[in-house]
C-alpha cells in the first residue's frame, strides 16, 4: 500500500444476526466505524469501487437467513453476522489491479451495502459503456432485473405472438418489464400488484391489456378466469403461493410457467403447499426455475434489443430511489410490504 494513500471513513450497514421470519430495519446496524485506504493494496487483484446506486432485492432477506436452518437457499452464500450485507450495484472505479477496469470505469455488479468495496470476484462486474441512460437503470432495467425478466420471458418461456401472458408481483423491478416484453412480442398481458396505484401504473404506464390488485380478490381463481377466460399461456411467477394454486388451474395445454421468485413464501416457517400440481401432468405444463446468472453471457443481446427501445420510448421504467445509505434498511424492509413503487433503489452518492 502506497505510504501516502488516502484513507476515508467507510459507512456500511451491517447484518446484526441471522433473522427469522420477516426482516426487521432493526436487523441492520448502520456503522461508522470503519475505514478504508483509497489504494488497493498490492496483495490484491481486484478494483476499489466508490458505490453509487445499491439495488434492493427481494432475494436478500434469504441471505439473512441462518444457512444451518434454511434448505431454500442451496446455491446461495448467507451473510455474516456483523459484516455488511452485499447485493448489485452501480459504482465508480477509484483504484484497479485487474486490466479489465481503469480507474474512472463506470460498473454494475455484485458490491457492498457501504460507501467504498473492494472486489476480488470480478466475474460478475459489468463496465458500463452507455450513459445516454440513467446510471440508476444499470441497478434495474439494464442490469440483474432486467436481464431477468428478458432470460424468463424469452428464453424460458419461447412466447409467440397472440398468446395470453399473466405476470404476478406485476409493478416490481422485473414484473414490468415482462409485461412490456409481452407487448412488444404481440402477447395479450394481464399483471397483478397489492394496491390501486400499481394497478393504475400496469395499466396506463406500462401497457398492460388489464390489471387487477390481488388484495382485494376473495377468490383468486375467480379473477383469473374472469381476465383469462380461455386461459393462460404463459405465467411469470414471483410470488407463488395461493397465486400460484389458482394460476395452474387456469393454465391451458401446453402452456409455460417461469418460475423467478417466490415472495410470498421467502420469510415463511413453514412454506406452503402446492394443491393443484395435478395440472402441470394433466396439462402437461412446463414449470421451470430459472437463475439469471445462467444467462449473463447473453448480456449483449440484451443490449442490443433493450437500449433502442429505451432511447425509441418503447420502454418506460419506474424507479423508487430513496437517498442515503442510512435508508437501505427501511428500503430492503419495505419490499416485503409492497412499500415500494417500482425498482427500489438506494443512491448511495452522486458521480
Amino acid at each position: 500500500m502506497a505510504e501516502d494513500a488516502e484513507v476515508v471513513k467507510n459507512k456500511q450497514v451491517l447484518l446484526k444476526d441471522y433473522v427469522s421470519g420477516f426482516p426487521k430495519e432493526s436487523d441492520l446496524i448502520i456503522s461508522t466505524e470503519n475505514t478504508i485506504s483509497l489504494k488497493i493494496p498490492e496483495t490484491s487483484s481486484g478494483v476499489l469501487l466508490k458505490n453509487l446506486y445499491l439495488s434492493c432485492d427481494p432475494y436478500m432477506c434469504l441471505l439473512m437467513q441462518n444457512p444451518d436452518s434454511n434448505s431454500i437457499k442451496e446455491s446461495l452464500a448467507s451473510y455474516t453476522p456483523g459484516s455488511p450485507v452485499t447485493g448489485l450495484g452501480v459504482a465508480k472505479v477509484v483504484d484497479s489491479r485487474n486490466p479489465k477496469f481503469k480507474e474512472g470505469d463506470l460498473v454494475w455488479g455484485p458490491t457492498g451495502w457501504e460507501e467504498y468495496s473492494l472486489i476480488d470476484q470480478l466475474d460478475s462486474l459489468f463496465k458500463i459503456e452507455h450513459t445516454d441512460v440513467p446510471l440508476s437503470y444499470y441497478t434495474g432495467l439494464l442490469g440483474m432485473p432486467g436481464m431477468t425478466a428478458y432470460s424468463g420471458f424469452y428464453e424460458v418461456c419461447n412466447p409467440k405472438k397472440g398468446e395470453k401472458v399473466f405476470v404476478s408481483a406485476a409493478a416490481g423491478a422485473v414484473g414490468q418489464l415482462v409485461g412490456q416484453f409481452a407487448k412488444l412480442t404481440g402477447c395479450y398481458v394481464v399483471g397483478s400488484a397489492g394496491s390501486g396505484e400499481k394497478v393504475d401504473l400496469l395499466k396506463n404506464k406500462f401497457g398492460f391489456d388489464d390489471a387487477f390488485n390481488y388484495k382485494e380478490e376473495l377468490d383468486l381463481d375467480a379473477a383469473l378466469k374472469r381476465h383469462f377466460p380461455d386461459g393462460i399461456d404463459i405465467y411469470f411467477e414471483n410470488v407463488g403461493g395461493k397465486t400460484l394454486d389458482a394460476v395452474l388451474l387456469n393454465m391451458k395445454r401446453y402452456g409455460r410457467i417461469a418460475v423467478c421468485g417466490l415472495i410470498s413464501q421467502y420469510n415463511l416457517d413453514k412454506p406452503d403447499g402446492v394443491h393443484n400440481l395435478s395440472s402441470v401432468l394433466f396439462k402437461r405444463i412446463r414449470m421451470e426455475g430459472f437463475a439469471v446468472f445462467d444467462y449473463y453471457h447473453l448480456y449483449q443481446k440484451f443490449l442490443d434489443i433493450v437500449l433502442p427501445c429505451i432511447r425509441e420510448k418503447k420502454i418506460t421504467y419506474v424507479e423508487d430511489i430513496t437517498e442515503g445509505l442510512e435508508s437501505g434498511p427501511a428500503a430492503l424492509v419495505g419490499l416485503f410490504s409492497g412499500r415500494n413503487v417500482g425498482k427500489q433503489v438506494i443512491e448511495v452518492a452522486h458521480e
